[in-house]
């Protein structure tokens, strides 16, 4: 797994090299550049796809100034989706997600030991539970990847008061 860096959102579109507005939508894609990650932020109208090396992207939205901060759900309540939905066919992409996200929020560490390991799974381990899981590597397409994003959002954050 490689580990690296991920830079700030800059604030400003990439193309147009204009600051982006509260409550903007934009997106933001890592690129491989040589033996550097960079992270570019497009406004929405200035997006047209991730580049050929990229090797991730995202949609978001430029808070407002007064807007109430966002909070992830316990990682106990991500690790509990986790188990339920192992079972869930229709769910293993939005399953896999989630996983990448707990291994992001290391909450899951990606188990390194290719020895007895699936073709298509990607073995994490929780050291709060001391549980090892098999999630199926399903990688979304774009479309399902922005309703994936859409319903996790929903389902996992809170805003504060």
């Amino acid at each position: 797994m490689l580990d690296f860096e991920v830079q700030r959102c800059t604030r400003r579109c990439a193309v147009h090299d204009r600051p982006f507005a509260p409550g903007e939508t934009f997106y933001s894609v890592l690129e491989v550049h040589g033996a550097d990650v960079v992270r570019r932020d497009y406004s929405e109208e200035a997006w047209e796809g991730p580049a050929e090396n990229a090797i991730g992207w995202w949609k978001s939205r430029i808070p407002e100034p007064l807007a109430k901060k966002a909070h992830w759900a316990p990682n106990d309540v991500m690790l509990d989706l986790l188990e339920r939905w192992a079972d869930d066919p229709a769910r293993q992409d939005i399953r896999y997600v989630l996983a990448l996200l707990l291994i992001r929020r290391r909450v899951l560490r990606e188990e390194e030991d290719e020895i007895g390991q699936k073709p298509g799974q990607l073995t994490v381990y929780c050291p709060r539970k001391e549980e090892r899981y098999e999630i199926a590597v399903a990688v979304p397409d774009r479309d399902r990847a922005e309703e994936i994003q859409k319903e996790l959002s929903e389902m996992l954050f809170a805003h504060a008061e």
